[in-house]
């Protein structure tokens, strides 16, 4: 089945019934949301792209860029969403990638747009402004705004999403209609949506959270959804009171415990608070208890396909744990020899399931190493059984680092550090950041010069070049300079001394 039949299926029979609120008061209705994909399928069916084409949007959180992706889900395309915080040399790699039929971008970066578009061979590049205006929504005016959604296999592609690894070059992780509907069934089934929720939404969609957990929830239940373009404490205050469901990154219950003003009144309709995208800290988890008498669902997932696991809706939602494998995946914990480990024990976590992807755009080889000879993939994180069976993450056995619920890969800053007049070597490793988790930080050694002296370049430099070049999540909050790297017998940087050191500072 398409996706989008499924979700339109459990849409409300009332076509007036909201879907969307916005923070001006303004409600895009069922109907409305029906209608406007309808239309922009229409487009891109007549811009001469087919069932299979990639459709890539770079563009900021508004009712017409989450319209825009079940439009091409009801015509059969695969939806490519891109951080609009990505620079130039992100997006060249991203379109020679994945060489989209039609490119969705902001007014802001047309030029540049149209620039690289045009070197990766993508014919079409149309506009869409932050306040959901632009030349998308005005040449799909014009057409009819029914649409017979195209009819997919479960192993149809629906949508790519770029992940990263230690060598710096990013993978597209392929997700199938069958992928996004088995893992929104078990979701919705298991976090007990129910008639009248309401569903806060202050994350961004342009990826797997925000996009697909927290809207395949809410369309599925057709619920309404306060539709905010970011995450803002004053705001949050507001609306709580009117959800009963609200999913968020550890930061955004940081924030909330910070204000003074939050309390068991603000959340007196809420029933459930999801946690997701990064580590979240037992004193949070605590604390949030303490306050408000609520305890936050979390749950652990990652883009190659969605929740894997989620400590339970009714029985105990255990702190400092993730629970349990969700119906229909099977987890397992092993050791580098593949034998599986005895609670307490570390190990490397693997997966299998409906909900795991298909493989990696382009990179056979890659997919084929990534998963074992039976089916399971290897997530490259590292846990371990509680003696209740609740499963307990360790970390990440590369070097990825977590912001504010965002990846950052180490390799891809070094590389650009690295490159730069006067530094020898760097090594970007991830700090405790009480805000965002772990915070990017540099370790740069700079090139010798003269006699005994070394290059003049300042952390101020280093930032601002960085700064030109990728997204501002990426940019390391400190950069440290020191006289040489801690390496092992086989050369390899000890990252793990570095994150000792730079955290008692």
């Amino acid at each position: 089945m398409n996706l989008y039949s499924l979700l339109a299926a459990n849409f409300p029979k009332d076509d007036k019934a909201p879907c969307m609120i916005l923070s001006d008061g303004r409600a895009w209705t069922y109907g409305d949301v029906k209608r406007a994909s309808g239309r922009l399928a229409n487009l891109i069916v007549a811009l001469g792209l087919k069932p299979g084409d990639r459709v890539a949007a770079q563009v900021e959180k508004t009712p017409e860029a989450l319209v825009l992706y079940l439009a091409a889900l009801r015509a059969g395309m695969v939806f490519l969403p891109l951080n609009p915080a990505y620079q130039r040399h992100e997006i060249e790699y991203f379109l020679g990638d994945a060489t989209p039929g039609l490119f969705v971008c902001r007014p802001q970066v047309s030029g540049l747009a149209s620039e690289l578009a045009a070197k990766a061979g993508v014919k079409q590049v149309l506009e869409l402004d932050d306040s959901g205006r632009g030349s998308l929504i005005d040449a799909a005016t014009p057409y009819s705004d029914r649409f017979k959604s195209v009819a997919c296999k479960d192993a149809d592609l629906a949508a790519i999403l770029y992940t990263s690894g230690t060598t710096g070059r990013s993978k597209g992780a392929m997700l199938s209609h069958g992928n996004l509907i088995a893992n929104a069934k078990t979701l919705h089934a298991y976090w007990h949506f129910q008639p009248g929720d309401v569903l806060l939404h202050m994350l961004p969609i342009f990826h797997v959270h925000g996009l697909f957990v927290a809207c395949h929830c809410a369309l599925l239940n057709g619920s309404a959804m306060l539709f905010e373009t970011k995450f803002d404490v004053t705001r949050a205050l507001k609306l709580l009171p009117q959800a009963t469901v609200m999913m968020g990154v550890p930061t955004y219950y940081v924030r909330l415990l910070l204000d003074k003003n939050f309390g068991r009144e603000i959340v007196c309709n809420t029933r459930l608070f999801v946690s997701g995208s990064a580590p979240l800290l037992k004193e949070t988890f605590d604390e949030f208890k303490a306050r408000t008498g609520h305890i936050i669902l979390e749950r652990y997932g990652m883009t190659e396909g969605g929740m894997f696991t989620s400590n339970p809706y009714a029985g105990e939602r255990r702190g400092g744990t993730v629970g349990f494998a969700l119906p229909g995946t099977k987890v397992r914990i092993v050791d580098d020899a593949s034998n599986p480990v005895k609670s307490g024990v570390i190990g490397n976590i693997q997966v299998r399931g409906a909900n795991v992807f298909v493989g990696y755009w382009q990179m056979p080889e890659k997919t084929l190493e990534e998963f074992t000879a039976d089916g399971f993939f290897k997530t490259g994180d590292m846990g371990s059984w509680d003696p209740d069976g609740y499963i307990v993450i360790s970390g990440r056995s590369k070097d990825l680092i977590i912001t504010g619920g965002l990846n950052v890969y180490p390799r891809e800053i070094e590389e650009m550090i690295d490159a730069m007049p006067g530094i020898d070597e760097s090594a970007v490793i991830g700090l405790p950041h009480s805000d965002f988790g772990e915070a990017v930080t540099a370790v740069v050694v700079r090139k010798k010069v003269g006699a005994g002296g070394t290059a003049s370049i300042t952390e101020t430099e280093v930032i601002a070049v960085l700064k030109a070049q990728l997204a501002n999540f990426k940019i390391p909050k400190h950069v440290h300079f020191v006289d040489k790297l801690p390496r092992n017998t086989m050369g390899k940087v000890q990252k793990n001394l570095l994150r000792n050191a730079y955290t008692k500072t």
